[in-house]
């Protein structure tokens, strides 16, 4: 497993992690093949939710693609249409952005539509986001608030994790602009 930035090293020691950052947190460093090749990891990917026919490779969009392997192998139903960012502002249950928390799969719009990842802390302007094809990798970004249009938790089947909580980070780095 690739070794997360300084910045967010302390994510590895959290007990009760919620399920979708301990699965989102196991692929951090996967990088999109450049070039006509694909990266046999999120070709795999697709073939695991079942899209393996329809996603032709790693140069369309994949933040959803790694957003709907995350939930699949964290035990979760993925939404209709997972390659469709604004598609997972449907998935588990509405949460306000002030209450946005460890875990939470945060939904954001771009100037080419939508890009979604998951909540790994915040500063007064921005979220900290882990998400696939952020710089064509799966990383830790910025991404203004102003930016979200939906924060969705899932519906804890038991109780919620002991991990589940708000994260105040310093606001260090530039903010996303276009994440691909």
């Amino acid at each position: 497993m690739k070794a997360l930035p300084a910045a967010y090293a302390w994510l590895d020691d959290i007990q009760g992690l919620p399920r979708l950052l301990v699965e989102a947190r196991a692929l951090f460093g996967v990088t999109e093949t450049p070039g006509a090749a694909s990266t046999p990891q999120i070709m795999a990917w697709a073939k695991e939710i079942g899209l393996g026919k329809t996603y032709p490779n790693d140069g369309t969009a994949w933040c959803g693609l790694f957003a709907a392997v995350v939930a699949k192998r964290a035990g979760w139903d993925v939404v209709a249409g997972p390659l469709w960012a604004r598609n997972w502002a449907h998935f588990g249950r509405k949460v306000e952005a002030a209450d946005a928390a460890l875990g939470d799969v945060l939904v954001f719009s771009r100037e080419a539509g939508g890009h979604v990842g998951f909540y790994v802390g915040e500063d007064a302007t921005a979220f900290h986001v882990l998400g696939g094809n952020q710089g064509d990798k799966v990383s830790i970004v910025r991404i203004a608030k102003s930016r979200c249009i939906a924060v969705r938790r899932p519906k804890w089947r038991v109780a919620e994790p002991a991990g589940v909580r708000k994260v105040q980070l310093a606001a260090s780095g530039a903010l996303s602009r276009n994440e691909a």
